[in-house]
């Protein structure tokens, strides 16, 4: 009997000398919120498209200094001006065992540019896709395009047979509630595959060990949680029920960093933080009455009463650089001359409302979400309080970015918040083509309040087939002092990355905020 139990005894710790490492080598990580939906093309949330990386890959992607490089393509070609053909990788798999061939590629290309897909803008120059054979395809474009490859990126290859299999050939679209089986599900060739997904509260992820390149990592597994909480979301990494945290709350980088055990990594981002404006006949908060937002005067009375450099200091910690456009330095189209936020000056915001014929003010809806930007919340309600100096008196609406974002494509609102990093380009044609310019079905898929501008709009089709750099950045410069001058938007401050983890995580840091989990270590 105990010859038994000393065997049994033995049996166990053998088997817990095996499974401690691969549970200890499972990052465990959380963030405010939960992805939006696992459907590629259901979405344009960056956030979501950082997780969704995790399980599917692109024809090219970005490498661990942020260049473009080979993926599911092995290498490309231009057949002429509006035609690409691209040769894929042999021998790659979807985590379901689906072979990888042309057929996904034209499937997956088909359910991008579909008139239904959230995302379409994303690929706005690519008018169809055509088989050559098994393992090429050729894009076809509207005109000479530079920036193809950097659109690519964030084109997440799916499996014919599977969306077949499944009814979901056509794409899901949050915005318009379209749900299909990819929304919940996915089936990707990337590093990890999605083993289960419970909204608003976990999914785990699994290694792919069939994966086609070469692992950096030594995971055994991840899991996400988003934690709407700050506080229980830092009491959790500070307990050791996480490994790491994006972003850590910034009143809480000093007490995380000097917890033993524990690092925060920080790192200047690419995203730009500010407010849009609605040019439709009239407000959601005051129907019947013509909206101020469309004069000029209004919208820089706005901008001149907003203190700035309050926010900074204050709710941003010192952490943010303040703004007077809508790229970051690092973005190609950024200019020194046109990041100039307007002067906070009250008296000058009253004297510019006088003039456009509202003395006493009025009533406008402003609107924010509570879970997807750094302090998004608490800016809100600051910019409220600041504009009832002036006698705005705004309507302020926060709620989970999984609601705020479908009502913000819309149009259901008077002024929101948007954070923009010019994913996936990285270029600031990507604030040019899908904020600036009219939304006309191929333009401005994320302008959906009714601004439009001739000269802005034809700026925005001219960078498109413009392959001369210089000239194609001018354009672009041209159509941001037009944003400035007639305060388009509102710009309030590029965002931080704060990252807090167990000093035995080694995860690189990226300026798009994406969490890659496939360069992580540990120990």
């Amino acid at each position: 009997m105990r010859k038994c139990a000393r065997a049994l005894l033995a049996g166990l710790a053998m088997v817990v000398s095996v499974t401690a490492p691969s549970l200890a080598q499972t990052l465990r990580w959380s963030s405010a919120g939960d992805v939006i939906s696992y459907d590629p093309n259901a979405q344009v949330d960056s956030f979501t498209q950082s997780v969704q990386n995790m399980v599917f890959d692109g024809l090219v992607r970005r490498n661990k200094d942020m260049a473009i490089e080979p993926a599911l393509a092995t290498s490309w070609e231009i057949v002429s001006p509006t035609r690409w053909r691209f040769h894929l990788r042999q021998g790659v798999k979807f985590h379901e065992g689906q072979p990888f061939n042309a057929d996904d590629v034209v499937a997956t290309i088909q359910r991008q540019i579909d008139p239904g897909a959230r995302n379409k803008e994303n690929l706005s120059a690519v008018t169809g896709v055509e088989k050559v054979d098994d393992y090429t395809v050729d894009l076809t474009l509207r005109g000479p395009y530079p920036l193809l490859l950097n659109d690519l990126v964030a084109i997440y290859m799916m499996s014919k047979p599977w969306m077949a299999e499944h009814n979901a050939l056509k794409p899901g679209n949050a915005s318009t509630g379209v749900v299909t089986y990819a929304s919940n599900h996915a089936n990707g060739t990337g590093a990890f595959k999605l083993v289960s997904y419970e909204p608003d509260s976990r999914s785990v992820f699994a290694v792919n060990k069939d994966w086609w390149d070469k692992p950096q990592h030594n995971l055994t597994g991840v899991e996400f949680r988003p934690i709407a909480s700050n506080a229980t979301r830092v009491a959790a990494l500070l307990s050791g029920e996480l490994d790491m945290i994006a972003p850590v709350p910034l009143q809480d980088i000093d007490r995380v960093g000097n917890t033993p055990g524990l690092k925060v990594v920080e790192n200047p981002s690419l995203r730009e933080i500010f407010l849009g404006f609605s040019f439709r006949p009239e407000l959601h908060a005051a129907p019947g009455k013509p909206n101020p937002l469309l004069n000029v005067k209004v919208r820089q009375a706005l901008w001149h009463a907003v203190d700035l450099t309050t926010i900074q200091k204050r709710l941003m910690r010192g952490k943010s650089r303040t703004s007077g456009m809508l790229v970051a330095p690092q973005v190609t189209g950024y200019d020194k001359s046109i990041d100039v936020p307007l002067d906070y000056d009250v008296a000058k915001a009253k004297s510019l409302l006088a003039e456009a014929g509202y003395p006493d003010g009025f009533k406008v809806g402003l609107a924010c979400s509570n879970d997807r930007y750094i302090a998004d919340e608490q800016i809100c309600l600051a910019i409220a309080s600041m504009w009832a100096k002036i006698g705005v008196l705004a309507d302020v609406n926060v709620e989970s970015k999984t609601t705020y974002f479908p009502r913000m494509d819309k149009g259901d609102l008077d002024i929101y918040m948007l954070g923009w990093a010019s994913l996936p380009p990285m270029d600031g044609y990507s604030v040019l083509q899908a904020l600036l310019a009219t939304n006309d079905g191929n333009y401005g898929g994320s302008n959906p309040n009714g601004l439009s501008d001739a000269k802005i709009d034809e700026l925005a089709r001219s960078a498109s087939t413009e392959l001369d750099e210089a000239k194609r950045v001018d354009m672009l410069k041209a159509a941001f002092k037009v944003t400035h001058d007639e305060a388009l938007y509102l710009p309030l401050h590029q965002q931080p990355v704060a990252w807090a983890m167990s000093d035995k995580v080694d995860m690189p840091q990226f300026p798009d905020e994406y969490v890659r989990p496939w360069f992580a270590h540990m120990n």
